[in-house]
């Protein structure tokens, strides 16, 4: 199979995790070995390894219809096939969002599909997902790219219903798709809600996600894709069309689902300009083709209101041809290479990136707490060599002297451990403070109030109010959690640096709890809740549908956010005063240590030689653990491009 430059890096990326996994899995050993793991933090490293070997890279194709979009897929990720594996001739566009993986857990390779009928469930996508009875699955041969070409025809299959059915079902608005009615009163809707589609391809294996999404309508009206497909995916590839430029329809997808996304430095976000073979003109130079093509590319720039230079001009599908017939010339033409050049060179290390630093935020401050553990051990037993080597040939009133001043050690970690206690059960109490606002029986009290209103209110405004009542309240609460959240970080970090002053150690910094993301997540639903109250459709609908929907796409998405929000924040909890005593319980092990040394060479001299000899020799092997935890360290930080190295080393 032939590799690109994206094709090389994922490679590259899924190397870094695998050797992520072993370095998080001997680092794991090491705290067994030395008594220093815990049951929460055995269990953290345990989900962090099950979570980095069911990573997912996840890019996600945005665009109005006809834009090329699917044709885009096809070139850039399954052109080695030597044909179209997914349906993207004239008139055959993706009618529902179809999401292209590898099933790790079953390792089979299916055409999985959602009835459009299931709108009218209660439950959502996710919740679809854990269960079977309700998708049409199709077995691939993935032997024959022919069969699987003809198969996945089935996500572009429509069915004729009523226009009160496309209503009923929330896929007609009257005043804007009066023009899309047949003369017999039927409309044409998507026959399937969802696809999903798993074989393995090499990408795919690597653990790449790609959804294709539908047009503007099917976005719009389903709000899962916008509440959590597209901000979960790690680029957002927007694809126009030269021939048609940027269109109303364009700039709404842009504005509503794309540009929101902006602001949140997770996500890349990737203009392609496709179609650019529209503008080639054999009556023109290459010269002035290339001009007009710039020229196309400032215009759309200067629409969306971004540089030039994020604005990719492509032709997907003479790149598609260029590769079936391995034409050169004219898939440098195609300019797709620099698609995935982009693709492999700033948003697989921006994927990166954020994987690092969620794995730096989990055991970051677990790591670096062992290492000045280890680092603290081996100190103490070089102070204790030193000492021991300096009371050859002393008397016996200094070696009491020192016994004493041991014993006084011992009373000082009493008082410190007095201390922490009484810390932790403040600590706690803001603690307290801080769940009750993000209290989920709270949330459930106000979903079900909520519900009683809306189903109790005879008219659009009484639906609309109640709607925006309770998302006020929602605001109020993570305004509050924020506040909050401060209020406990500010006690924590006080706590932390008393300790450090107290016992003259290292500025040891404390893993605080941001709401951040909470806020930002609350933030996006805020705005299709906005958008949903406002809708012609809304007003049109029937009643319950509309409960529905607002329950199963908008609240849904909430008591998730407030859900994961509970879990980070309990978890936090557990383990945010852990390092604080962790460092007392390694002070009390090493006073006792030292204390029994001091007491066996009172007793008998002969003893302090051995006793030498012992702790050289624990000192090498703590030498050797430091080596261990920062091969570790240096694991996590190790960039995509030294694995390329390698193997052009190799090779």
């Amino acid at each position: 199979m032939t590799h690109h430059r994206f094709s090389d890096q994922m490679q590259a990326f899924g190397q870094w995790k695998h050797d992520l996994v072993k370095a998080v899995q001997t680092y794991q050993a090491w705290l067994e070995t030395n008594h220093l793991i815990q049951p929460e933090t055995e269990l953290r490293l345990f989900e962090m390894v099950e979570a980095l070997e069911n990573d997912q890279m996840s890019i996600a194709f945005v665009a109005e219809f006809a834009r090329g979009k699917t044709e885009l897929i096809n070139t850039i990720f399954f052109s080695d096939y030597g044909m179209r594996l997914l349906p993207s001739e004239p008139g055959r566009t993706t009618m529902c969002p179809t999401e292209l993986f590898y099933d790790n857990k079953t390792k089979k390779n299916y055409l999985k599909l959602l009835p459009i009928e299931t709108r009218l469930s209660e439950a959502s996508i996710q919740e679809h997902k854990k269960s079977a009875s309700h998708w049409t699955t199709i077995i691939l041969d993935v032997a024959s790219p022919k069969h699987m070409a003809e198969a996945f025809k089935e996500v572009v299959r429509t069915k004729r219903v009523s226009s009160d059915e496309a209503l009923r079902l929330g896929l007609f608005d009257p005043l804007l798709d009066a023009d899309q009615v047949n003369p017999d009163g039927y409309i044409d809707i998507p026959k399937w809600r969802h696809a999903l589609i798993s074989f393995p391809h090499p990408l795919l294996l690597e653990g790449l996600t790609i959804l294709d999404t539908p047009g503007l309508n099917a976005l719009g009206s389903e709000p899962e894709l916008t509440l959590s497909m597209l901000p979960n995916a790690q680029a957002i590839i927007f694809v126009l069309s030269a021939d048609t430029g940027v269109s109303k329809t364009d700039m709404d997808v842009w504005n509503h689902h794309v540009k929101a996304l902006g602001s949140d430095s997770e996500h890349g976000r990737i203009v392609v300009l496709n179609k650019v073979d529209t503008l080639w003109d054999e009556l023109k130079s290459d010269k002035a083709i290339a001009r007009i093509i710039d020229e196309q590319c400032q215009a759309v720039a200067k629409q969306l209101t971004i540089d030039k230079n994020n604005v990719v001009p492509v032709s997907a599908q003479k790149g598609l041809l260029a590769r079936v017939r391995k034409d050169k010339a004219l898939e440098a033409k195609s300019n797709i290479k620099a698609l995935e050049n982009i693709l492999g060179e700033d948003i697989l290390p921006k994927k990166q990136l954020i994987l690092r630093q969620s794995i730096l935020a989990e055991i970051g401050s677990m790591i670096e707490e062992s290492r000045n553990l280890v680092a603290s051990r081996l100190n103490n037993i070089n102070k204790q060599i030193k000492e021991l080597k300096s009371l050859s040939g002393k008397n016996e009133n200094v070696i009491q002297h020192l016994l004493k001043k041991v014993q006084a050690d011992q009373d000082v970690y009493q008082a410190s451990l007095k201390s922490l206690k009484t810390n932790r059960k403040i600590f706690s109490y803001e603690y307290q403070q801080l769940v009750k606002i993000l209290s989920l029986t709270e949330l459930d009290k106000l979903m079900t109030d909520t519900r009683k209103q809306m189903t109790g209110t005879w008219t659009t405004k009484g639906l609309r109010s109640a709607m925006q009542n309770f998302f006020d309240i929602i605001n109020k609460s993570i305004d509050q959690t924020t506040d909050q959240s401060y209020k406990t970080n500010v006690l924590l970090q006080t706590i932390f640096r008393k300790f450090n002053d107290d016992h003259n150690l290292a500025d040891s910094r404390p893993k605080m709890f941001l709401t951040n993301k909470f806020k930002r997540d609350i933030e996006r639903i805020n705005l299709e809740a906005e958008a949903f109250r406002k809708s012609p459709v809304t007003a049109m609908t029937e009643q319950n549908f509309v409960i529905k929907r607002f329950f199963i796409s908008l609240v849904s998405s909430v008591r998730n956010t407030f859900y994961v929000a509970n879990t980070e924040a309990k978890n936090w909890h557990k383990s945010a005063l852990s390092p604080l005593f962790s460092r007392l319980k390694e002070h009390k092990y090493q006073v006792d240590k030292r204390l029994e040394s001091l007491r066996n060479i009172n007793d008998s001299r002969k003893t302090m030689q051995q006793r030498i000899i012992e702790l050289e020799v624990a000192a090498e092997k703590l030498n050797n653990q430091l080596a261990d935890i920062n091969m570790l360290v240096e694991t996590i930080n190790r960039p995509l491009e030294s694995f390329l190295e390698d193997e052009k080393t190799a090779a």
